[in-house]
């Protein structure tokens, strides 16, 4: 279970917080969204869950057990937006043994199959890949590592219709085996596979029923 329990954050150069107060519940193999305008604060939320910014006050918890930012590192993996940008290898083998150079053929093949790309050649660049493919492999990156929770910036941000309805089809299914946490300016076809969901404006976190696929 993560828990946000009166999680704040006011950077010092700041005269007002950008998070105030947050608190949330995601219980394992749940999908929950969190829909913001752009400015909301909804992408410096990501950056602590990531472990890559401290709040100020209050604190994150998994299993009722408070975590740190170094602890928030191993228990997450971030899929930034665009993350193809992100890619710095030649070879979709290359790239998911970025940081793993002992990894084996079989958690490769594993990481590949749960993503749906177990029939692209190890030795093609991630670069020529199709949108929709690369998001698969930046999720691929983050599941060699095997963290609890997932954490996605804006997943389908310019992708078509039929990319956009692919990767959707592919976090109800991880959802199976992951906790997932997006966030989101459009919800969208999200809210199809999605178990919670809040809304955050200036940095407040309102959480927003589902009714027949659509916000309450």
């Amino acid at each position: 279970m993560l828990k946000l329990k009166h999680l704040s954050y006011h950077p010092p150069v700041s005269d007002r917080s950008i998070l105030t107060d947050l608190n949330l519940e995601l219980a394992p193999q749940q999908l929950g969204l969190i829909v913001g305008s752009s400015g909301s604060g909804k992408s410096t939320l990501l950056e602590i869950l990531a472990g890559l910014a401290s709040s100020t006050s209050g604190g994150v918890y998994w299993r009722d057990r408070v975590l740190k930012s170094e602890s928030i590192q191993q228990l997450s993996g971030l899929v930034f937006q665009f993350p193809e940008r992100h890619f710095c290898t030649n070879s979709i083998l290359e790239e998911l043994r970025l940081g793993h150079p002992e990894l084996g053929a079989e958690r490769v093949e594993q990481a590949l199959s749960s993503v749906g790309l177990a029939d692209i050649p190890l030795d093609v660049s991630p670069h020529a890949l199709s949108g929709g493919q690369q998001r698969r492999l930046a999720l691929a990156v983050q599941l060699i590592r095997q963290p609890p929770l997932l954490l996605l910036d804006e997943p389908t941000a310019g992708l078509d219709w039929s990319m956009r309805q692919q990767l959707v089809n592919l976090l109800g299914k991880l959802k199976q085996d992951w906790t997932l946490l997006v966030v989101t300016h459009d919800a969208g076809d999200l809210l199809a596979i999605a178990d919670k969901c809040w809304q955050i404006d200036r940095g407040i976190l309102t959480e927003t029923p589902i009714v027949d696929g659509k916000l309450a």
